[in-house]
């Protein structure tokens, strides 16, 4: 009687233990910035960002050099004008840099809505190939490898090589 009592016991920690063991789920990793620095979409609309960047940056720089001219050009004029024409040129030059100031943060917000229409489908894109990669390797869970992302231990399965391939690259 007591050896069937141990091997009840001994059946059952082992069907639990096999329950256990099934229930686990599976945990892979991806660097998904290396994985979008890899894409060659990713590469296009970079340069077409730092395309527009740069144009912005140029108007900006020729904006900023008409308002210093016309600065040096005042302040060398100031002593032959009258106070009133002074206070006007003084108005004038604050309504130019508010102009460039207005324009510059303009700028950056055309740079950023451009940067997220364009890299909002290379993202999804990376998702669903990701997704793909995960669901053909039987993963339940696939984390951000990034530092930041707060991944501590990445001794789980990488599937940067899988969705390169899966992607093309």
């Amino acid at each position: 009687m007591k050896n069937v009592k141990k091997v009840a016991v001994a059946l059952m920690l082992f069907v639990a233990a096999t329950s256990f063991v099934n229930a686990q789920s599976k945990v892979a990793h991806i660097d998904v910035t290396q994985l979008l620095a890899a894409m060659p979409e990713m590469k296009t609309a970079e340069a077409e960002l730092k395309k527009l960047s740069e144009t912005y940056q140029s108007d900006i720089q020729a904006s900023v050099t008409e308002l210093r001219n016309k600065y040096t050009q005042y302040q060398n004029e100031a002593p032959s004008k009258s106070k009133e024409e002074n206070d006007k040129r003084a108005l004038e030059l604050q309504g130019l840099e508010k102009n460039v100031t207005e324009f510059q943060q303009n700028a950056q917000q055309e740079i950023q809505k451009k940067q997220a229409e364009l890299f909002a489908p290379i993202s999804e894109k990376a998702k669903a190939a990701i997704e793909k990669v995960a669901a053909a390797q039987g993963f339940d869970y696939v984390l951000d490898a990034q530092p930041q992302a707060g991944l501590i231990v990445a001794k789980g399965k990488d599937l940067l090589v899988d969705v390169k391939k899966e992607l093309g690259i």
